[in-house]
């Protein structure tokens, strides 16, 4: 079974991180349960250069590294390694976050997963030969069973894969979203998501 799993808001808590950055740094108080959009920019309400700013310092190997894990995630990922499946997290945090976000990982008891760093939007320099950066033609080439992911701007990634079942982490700004087909299942918490596996794979 190879299954895919996103980075930031399941795996740990990305966004309410960030909602606690917009305070710090520009007086907003935009609590998680509020934020309505994955893109931060309008979820916050900020200007470009307000949106640069919180990017950046987003970013900074100390504040990834402080995310906290969204809890029960890497009991179950470790559970699916050690049944001999194959996990791979697929982040669009670029190539530069590679290092703390592996880091991060392996605190987290996560020292066996695969880590890839995928050129979603195209503002990326291609690392050639990285073993860890992927370009859109290469990530189209790996087949999963499995997904896991909380936005709604990421469905398109998996068109390419018609039997593929994705679960869908319960998040504020997904909670209005049409979901492309019958394959996609929204969850609630990763114990939901480890029971829903194992039961279509029964």
């Amino acid at each position: 079974m190879k299954i895919y799993v996103d980075f930031d808001d399941c795996l740990c808590e990305t966004a309410r991180a960030f909602s606690k950055l917009v305070l710090e740094m520009f007086g907003k108080d935009v609590p998680y349960e509020k934020m309505r959009y994955f893109n931060l920019q309008k979820a916050f309400d900020l200007t470009e250069e307000q949106y640069d700013q919180l990017l950046f310092k987003g970013h900074e190997p100390e504040v990834l590294l402080s995310y906290e894990e969204t809890p029960g995630a890497s009991a179950v990922i470790n559970e699916w390694i050690q049944r001999g499946h194959d996990v791979s997290i697929i982040t669009g945090r670029p190539f530069g976050s590679y290092e703390p976000s592996r880091a991060w990982l392996d605190r987290h008891g996560l020292q066996d997963v695969k880590l890839f760093c995928l050129n979603k939007y195209g503002r990326e320099n291609f690392l050639k030969d990285s073993g860890f950066s992927l370009e859109l033609e290469d990530y189209y080439q790996m087949k999963f069973d499995f997904a896991v992911e909380d936005s709604p701007s990421a469905f398109k990634f998996f068109d390419h894969l018609p039997n593929l079942k994705v679960k869908v982490f319960d998040r504020p700004w997904n909670r209005e979203a049409e979901f492309p087909n019958e394959n996609y299942e929204r969850l609630y918490d990763w114990e939901g998501i480890r029971k829903a596996i194992a039961w279509e794979r029964s």
